[in-house]
């Protein structure tokens, strides 16, 4: 098969598409993190983040993908034998699972349907239960990529808040963060995991997490191992972050896609996510027709504004159709994680992403399920335009 021609369409929930703006801004020589000139970048970028963030509260930044960043989050706040309490999501709160349980913590589970999500009577349930409060932390996916869908936030506040319980209450905002409505202070959040390269529009490579006052006091009792991550060491060092090099050109690409989101403003940044992931949505529905390919998350008010999973029919594999894609039209989608590994497909529309770019997304799955003979309703993307040209 011939070479594809013309810009790859980056449908993928991660990395995703960086603006041009910003690769120009990172395409510069190195320069001493501890020069003047860098650090009056650096402050800008740092104080940016918090802006997203919506806190006044601490901030720690990692040479890490995100899996440093929840590395961080336990080691400096637990210690061995603590309990944690995990909220069923997919793949990646199974994830966050297995690295607390590595580090000698007791992993308890609020189990859920990957399909329909966590229950908050159940999460109510289990911290009611927990009568001598041995439950140290509370760890949320608040937007599971691996299979399309969003926990509320507010809802486990106010289960925490109903039981009375102290536990510190975390979140991996990953691919949340510069997407969807996120406020890490309004919402009582202790922990914010985050990363540079989703809803921020940065390579991978750089992650953080948005600390309170509650957590720091926590930080200073615990006893779990660390020092690559440790945060009372970065507390003392000028950057009040990493141990080590800091990355310099990421910072000035970080500079810049704060600017570019305050430019949009963030409430109309989550309002483009929720608009592009509702006709994501409308054709996805038109393709379960005919016994086709249907949404992953059954439940409407848990749907993900930057990430639709897309549940094949039987008989058919995801993998198969996504390099059908790829290879006739040069598009990027995401595949099954984990479990899920072949059964799904996934839509990623999220970070620098419009109308035309989606739309020539969707066009390709159409495309693609067509030339896979996988059964489907038709019109899927003419669903969208519709949506879209109304909105």
């Amino acid at each position: 098969m011939a070479k594809a021609r013309g810009r790859q369409f980056f449908a993928n929930p991660g990395p995703t598409n960086i603006p041009d703006s910003v690769l120009r801004a990172m395409d510069r020589p190195s320069i001493d993190f501890n020069d003047p000139d860098f650090v009056e970048v650096y402050d800008a970028a740092r104080a940016g983040v918090k802006r997203v963030l919506r806190t006044g509260h601490h901030l720690f930044m990692y040479n890490a993908s995100g899996h440093g960043a929840w590395e961080a989050s336990l080691t400096n706040l637990l210690s061995p034998g603590d309990a944690v309490l995990v909220l069923e999501s997919g793949y990646f709160s199974d994830e966050w699972a297995a690295m607390a349980r590595g580090f000698g913590l007791e992993v308890r589970t609020v189990a859920a349907d990957w399909r329909v999500g966590v229950s908050m009577a159940d999460v109510e349930r289990a911290l009611a239960e927990d009568k001598a409060h041995a439950i140290k932390a509370v760890c949320v996916v608040h937007n599971e990529t691996a299979t399309g869908m969003m926990i509320p936030l507010p809802a486990v506040r106010a289960a925490l808040d109903k039981a009375k319980h102290p536990a510190l209450f975390l979140v991996d905002t990953i691919s949340s963060l510069g997407s969807l409505e996120f406020r890490m202070d309004d919402w009582g959040i202790d922990c914010v995991v985050g990363g540079s390269q989703k809803g921020l529009m940065l390579p991978t490579g750089m992650s953080f997490t948005g600390v309170s006052e509650k957590a720091m006091a926590a930080h200073a009792k615990a006893k779990l191992p660390r020092f690559y991550f440790d945060w009372t060491m970065m507390a003392n060092r000028p950057q009040k972050s990493f141990i080590g090099t800091v990355p310099v050109n990421i910072f000035y690409g970080l500079r810049e896609s704060v600017r570019l989101i305050e430019e949009e403003g963030l409430d109309n940044v989550v309002a483009r996510h929720s608009r592009l992931a509702e006709a994501t949505r409308r054709a996805a529905r038109v393709w379960a027709g005919n016994n086709g390919p249907a949404l992953y998350c059954t439940t409407p008010d848990r749907l993900s504004d930057s990430v639709t999973a897309i549940l094949m029919p039987q008989g058919f594999n995801g993998d198969a159709l996504r390099k059908t894609i790829r290879e006739r039209y040069n598009v990027s989608l995401g595949g099954g994680l984990g479990k899920l590994g072949g059964t799904l497909f996934r839509i990623g529309h999220l970070g620098d992403l419009n109308e035309p770019m989606l739309l020539g997304a969707l066009a390709a799955v159409e495309m693609g399920l067509r030339v896979e003979g996988v059964p489907h309703g038709r019109g899927g993307v003419d669903a969208a335009m519709e949506y879209l040209a109304a909105a």
